[in-house]
């Protein structure tokens, strides 16, 4: 049976979805079948990340409206070949969408893989009450600013009103020369604000979409991947966002970016 996972995010922006596709892709190379649920219907762009929106044919509410089976909704990556998506909607026209039909898609899934990925709507409305339901696990994508910070404490008051057996916390887009400076907060004491386990921290990273294609290693490739050996394997590696910036070296480099 497999992990049910449900991705959120107090407000849009902060690199949800493409913490999803990531994960996915990371988990799927550690050897773990994974599938990679759209809920975010009408605005879904998880196939669009993943290179795989000319490969759709059926969807989320084709499922619902037993239009197709559910294999015949799966599109298979194109990389790893233990990942798949189950993609959304880029219409909501479905009257039948509700918790109760979705949770019976995800829970079907489960008996197929190891991870189930549920990308979430950022916000907390009906349709974000509609993935975290199907879940038993949820983790909260913020990124290191005070208005995302104080979105995200919302969604984790809202998450403690359902049974989880786990909520964590990923915090994006972290700038070691910021922090190090003091002028932008530390993801320590927004773990404190947040009363928050830390999963992991992914570093602002100019090639972070690149962390999609297999063809070379960045900043943010390496974040991700020790992202999903945490999940994978219950460890508790953060990756070092300040390193590069520390030091002789690490000065200049801060003084570099600042200037750019």
């Amino acid at each position: 049976m497999a992990r049910k996972i449900v991705i959120t995010s107090g407000k849009g922006g902060v690199g949800k979805t493409t913490t999803v596709a990531n994960l996915g892709l990371k988990l799927a190379g550690l050897g773990a079948r994974v599938v990679l649920v759209d809920i975010d219907i009408g605005l879904n762009n998880l196939d669009v990340i993943l290179g795989l929106d000319t490969k759709v044919v059926y969807d989320l509410c084709d499922v619902l409206e037993k239009r197709c089976r559910l294999k015949q909704a799966l599109v298979q990556d194109t990389r790893e070949p233990l990942l798949y998506i189950l993609p959304s909607n880029h219409i909501y026209t479905s009257k039948i969408i509700s918790s109760f039909n979705i949770k019976e898609v995800v829970d079907e899934l489960s008996e197929y893989f190891d991870f189930v990925l549920i990308d979430c709507p950022a916000g907390i409305d009906k349709g974000f009450h509609r993935a975290v339901s199907c879940a038993d696990e949820a983790i909260v994508v913020t990124t290191p600013h005070m208005s995302a910070i104080r979105d995200a404490d919302k969604v984790f008051n809202l998450l403690n009103s359902y049974t989880f057996s786990n909520i964590s916390l990923i915090v994006n887009r972290a700038r070691g020369d910021l922090i190090l400076k003091g002028d932008m907060i530390d993801t320590k004491e927004i773990c404190e604000l947040l009363h928050a386990n830390l999963l992991g921290v992914i570093p602002e990273d100019d090639k972070v979409n690149c962390a999609l294609n297999n063809t070379f290693i960045s900043d943010a490739d390496e974040a991700y991947t020790i992202l999903a050996q945490n999940l994978f394997h219950g460890e508790n590696t953060i990756y070092d966002y300040k390193h590069k910036y520390k030091g002789i070296l690490g000065k200049l480099k801060q003084l570099i970016r600042s200037k750019v």
